[in-house]
């Protein structure tokens, strides 16, 4: 569909510029026809005839075939010859005033100045013409190629987003499972809940997160999930904090923006000793959202194939969907791991 409107839009373009052209040369053409002779004269018409011609063999030919495939020597070769053509279809070939118009026009035809004026005329009318459609021709496929070029950079930047979405979804499910499993195995009571609110965690990633924007509010509803799954798989988890603050009313976001973050705090924000700390800071200011996220650095040994899958997709993700309206810190201090993200969801 894209790629039809494109088209069409680029003919219209095109028409438009060729029409705008031609009633210039035409106006041009009659104005001075009517200043010098008071009536209309076939020497001109001839002319006419020659230039669309030149105008238009070099416009769809010539610049495709030779000079947009960088063969400028034969187009300088082949607009010569098209220009010497021209002169001789003036001269020798198309119908003279002898045949069609008054002696006095025939006597005017025949004099010297008016033969240098019969090539001279041509020849600088023709060069004009074969600029002009040289010009017109390389924009045109200067603004295809700029077109095509976007369209490319939409289609790379949806695919990149489809694979690193999909290589998120999973990637949170196994750690998910991971969780329910380490409650099932200690026939906990928060089993049973857990496997719901699982649920709706899948729910919202099946049903919403392949949307382009979903609104804050069930983002945020969505991270507030993760975190109770998480909470009934800790055993210490009075260090486990959410605070969400400001006015969440209508904003929009893209989805599983934030979670890759969340999920690495608790990944890797548990001790030796089983302690876990994790600290979430949402304000959201109108369309301005601060994330913070702080978490223990324990002594888990990271898993070199796989550690730091989730935080590189939405490092990636960031950079496609928010190019300049954020600003990411990642730092280590204190023996805590911090990220700080700065927003802005002004769609």
């Amino acid at each position: 569909m894209s790629k039809s409107i494109n088209l069409l839009r680029n003919l219209k373009k095109e028409g438009l510029i060729h029409i705008v052209i031609w009633a210039i040369f035409l106006f041009l053409f009659f104005l001075q026809v009517y200043f010098n002779t008071g009536n209309f004269s076939f020497t001109f018409l001839n002319f006419l005839v020659v230039g669309i011609l030149v105008f238009y063999v070099n416009y769809l030919f010539l610049v495709p075939k030779f000079l947009l495939n960088k063969k400028k020597s034969y187009y300088l070769i082949s607009v010569i010859s098209l220009v010497i053509l021209g002169l001789v279809l003036i001269e020798f070939i198309l119908p003279k005033p002898e045949n069609l118009l008054h002696i006095t026009e025939l006597e005017d035809y025949n004099k010297p100045n008016f033969r240098v004026f019969r090539f001279g005329l041509p020849l600088f009318f023709n060069l004009i013409l074969v600029v002009i459609g040289t010009s017109i021709k390389m924009y045109s496929e200067w603004d295809k190629n700029i077109q095509l070029q976007k369209e490319i950079e939409s289609q790379k930047s949806s695919a990149e987003l489809h694979f690193l979405k999909n290589q998120l979804s999973p990637h949170f499910l196994f750690n998910s499972l991971n969780s329910i499993y380490s409650l099932t195995s200690k026939k906990s009571n928060d089993a049973p809940e857990a496997v719901i609110t699982l649920s709706e965690l899948m729910r919202y990633m099946l049903y919403q997160a392949d949307n382009d924007f979903v609104k804050l509010s069930d983002e945020l509803d969505y991270i507030q999930n993760y975190l109770k799954l998480q909470r009934l798989r800790i055993a210490r988890n009075q260090d486990v904090t959410l605070n969400i603050r400001g006015s969440v009313l209508q904003q929009k976001i893209r989805p599983l923006l934030l979670i890759s973050f969340i999920e690495n705090a608790f990944k890797y924000g548990t001790d030796f000793k089983g302690n876990t700390f994790v600290c979430i800071e949402i304000n959201v200011n109108a369309n301005d959202l601060d994330f913070k996220s702080i978490n223990l650095i324990g002594n888990r040994k990271q898993d070199p194939e796989n550690s730091g899958i989730g935080l590189q997709n939405t490092k990636e993700r960031l950079q496609l969907l928010y190019p300049n309206q954020h600003k990411l810190e990642i730092e280590e201090v204190s023996n805590q791991f911090i990220v700080h993200l700065n927003l802005n969801l002004t769609v």
